[in-house]
This record gives C-alpha cells, structure tokens and sequence, in this order.
C-alpha cells in the first residue's frame, strides 16, 4: 500500500512536470541553439525525473560500460521496458534523436516542445513511408553529430520476454555505415511496464563495445545485435538472481 502511494507522489508531480516544463521550452526554446536547446529541454527535465524517482520511490541505477562509447555518434538499439530507460538514455546519448510515432508530437505542451528537439516522428500505419524517413532523416541526423536512439523490439518488453528485432535500425545502419551500440538493463523489474507500484531497488544498465556496420548488410547487423542483446539481458539475469540469494 505504501509503496502504491509513493509512486502516486511519484506520477503526479512527473505529470505536472510535464506540462510545466514544455511551457517553459517552448517560451524560450526558439532561442537557443540546437545543443543547448537540448540539454536545457531535455537533459534538465530527465534528470530531475530520475532525482525524483529515487526521492519518491527509491528505485535509482547503476551503468557500466560508459568507456565503450566512442565520440562519433551512433545508433543505439536498447531494451524497451519502462519509462526509466527513456530518460537515462537521453542523459547518456546526446543530443539524440528518438524514434518515436508522431502521434506523441501532437499531445499539447509536451509534444509541441519535443518536436524542438528533432526527433524522427514515423507513421506507424504505414511501414513502408517509416521506413524510408527513418534512414533518410536517420543518416541527416548522424550527419549532424546527433546520436539515433531506438527501441529495436518495437514495444515495451516483460522482463524476461524477448522479440525479434524490427528491420528500421538495421537497415539505418547499413545505409549509413554508423556503428551500433546494443544497451541492455533490468529497468521492467523495478518500474515494471503498464503498472502503477514501482519497487525499491537498483537498475543495471550495461553499454556494450560498437558493433561495425560498414559494408554488412541489415540481416547480420540486426543478428549480431540481437545476440548481443539476449546474452547482456541473460547476464543481468543471473547476476540479480545471485544478489537475491546474497539478500
């Protein structure tokens, strides 16, 4: 019970947030050059989020593998299973642009103010016309020293649930020859997805080394990744299965 209360504190000032900040972002978002656009819009509300949920809820986390990024952009293919993820990402990765479905774009405040922040907004509907802007947009991005983050599987994911990876990614990082960073962690067991109750805890997220991309085609791209990702995700496994016998 106490913890259901916890993260209503949680949400209801994460909501409110939301919309105050977009506000702000939009008054004074227009002047500010792309970068420091950013890492005002952006980078100061995610970490106030991740501040406040440790406050409130006491979940916070823990990254190893930060020596494996390079100082080219790339494009980065993480677990999908909280929100958690999606604001660490952004303090990790930047500036960035998120692929996103561009329905998100026309919620007021919040929307208004993330399309200052040059996402790749997709269509879902069509995947064909999503395709074609994510490599064209993707590659202008990378072009301009902006990382591409995405969530391979498409959806948020149950721990322990895998899904084969969509095409999208891979085949952005043929067509562009930009490296891969795999980011895999346990964010679902402690803000489990579509649920209210967060639990106390500390997240794993590990980075792993560049996957090279030049002159490989999409299907062993996404293969290689893919592999990648089920053997960090089965070592996070493990290495919480022997802290909860430890405990």
């Amino acid at each position: 019970m106490f913890g259901s209360i916890r993260a209503f504190v949680f949400y209801f000032v994460y909501v409110l947030t939301v919309g105050i900040w977009g506000a702000v972002v939009l008054l004074v978002g227009w002047a500010l050059p792309y970068r420091a656009r950013f890492a005002f819009g952006v980078g100061v509300w995610s970490r106030f989020a991740i501040l406040w949920l440790r406050l409130t809820c006491g979940v916070s986390g823990r990254i190893t593998g930060v020596e494996n990024i390079p100082d080219r952009p790339c494009i980065v293919f993480s677990r999908h299973e909280s929100s958690w993820e999606t604001l660490v990402l952004q303090s990790v990765f930047k500036p960035q642009a998120t692929l996103i479905k561009r329905e998100l774009l026309r919620i007021p405040l919040f929307g208004w103010s993330y399309a200052m922040m040059k996402p790749i907004a997709i269509d879902r509907s069509s995947p064909r016309a999503a395709l074609k802007k994510l490599i064209s947009v993707g590659r202008k991005r990378l072009a301009d020293g902006i990382w591409v983050v995405l969530f391979p599987e498409g959806t948020r994911m149950q721990p322990g649930e895998f899904r084969s990876f969509q095409a999208g990614g891979a085949a952005l990082a043929a067509a562009s020859g930009a490296p891969v960073i795999v980011v895999a962690h346990n964010a679902g067991t402690f803000w489990p997805p579509h649920r209210l109750r967060k639990y106390p805890g500390v997240i794993e997220m590990r980075i792993s080394p560049p996957i090279a991309t030049e002159g490989r085609s999409s299907k062993e791209i996404n293969r290689d990744a893919y592999a990648v990702m089920t053997r960090m995700m089965d070592e996070l496994a493990e290495a919480e299965g022997k802290a909860s016998e430890i405990l």
